[in-house]
C-alpha cells in the first residue's frame, strides 16, 4: 500500500533522482531546450522549498518508506481587476520512479494534491505538460484533468 506525505529533508536525495529522470523525459523530447543530464533545483534550493507552505511538496511510499514519487506543488493567489479572485494549487512537477510505473503511486500522489487543494479552499489544480510526454498527458487526462490553456511557438 502506498502512502503520501509531506516531503521531508531527509526524502531529498530520492527527490534529486526522480528530478533527474523528469529532466532527462523532457531532455529527450526537446533536446533543443532542456539540458541533460540534471536537475531544476539544488539540495539546498530543495530545503528551501520544502520548508515553504507556499510550496508544498509530497512524496508517495511504498511499505518500506522507499520514495515511489513526488509532487512539487505552489499556491497561487489571482484576482484584480480582470481575473476573479481564487486561489489555485499548480503542480509544478509530478513523477513516479520509472521502475514504480503502474503501481497507483501516481494517482495517489494526484488524490492527495486533490485533497490538500480542497483543504486549503482552492478553486482549481493545474499543471503544464509538453506535448513530447504524450503518456503523461493521457495519465492526466485519466485523472481527469482537462485543456484549459495551449502555449504555442514557432522556432526560429
Amino acid at each position: 500500500m502506498n502512502l503520501v506525505r509531506r516531503a521531508a529533508e531527509a526524502d531529498i536525495p530520492a527527490i534529486m533522482d526522480l528530478l533527474v529522470q523528469v529532466n532527462m523525459v523532457h531532455h529527450n523530447g526537446r533536446p533543443d531546450l532542456f539540458k541533460g543530464p540534471t536537475t531544476k533545483y539544488t539540495a539546498d534550493e530543495l530545503k528551501a522549498i520544502l520548508a515553504s507552505d507556499e510550496t508544498p511538496v509530497f512524496v508517495c511510499c511504498d511499505e518500506t518508506g522507499r520514495v515511489l514519487g513526488h509532487g512539487f506543488c505552489i499556491l497561487q493567489h489571482s484576482g484584480g481587476q480582470l481575473m476573479e479572485a481564487h486561489d489555485t494549487l499548480y503542480i509544478d512537477d509530478i513523477c513516479v520512479d520509472e521502475a514504480a510505473r503502474g503501481t497507483g503511486a501516481g494517482r495517489a500522489l494526484y488524490g492527495h494534491i486533490l485533497d490538500h487543494a480542497r483543504s486549503l479552499g482552492c478553486y482549481n489544480v493545474t499543471l503544464n505538460v509538453w506535448t513530447c510526454n504524450p503518456g503523461a498527458m493521457r495519465f492526466y487526462e485519466k485523472l481527469g484533468m482537462t485543456p484549459y490553456k495551449i502555449g504555442m511557438e514557432q522556432i526560429l
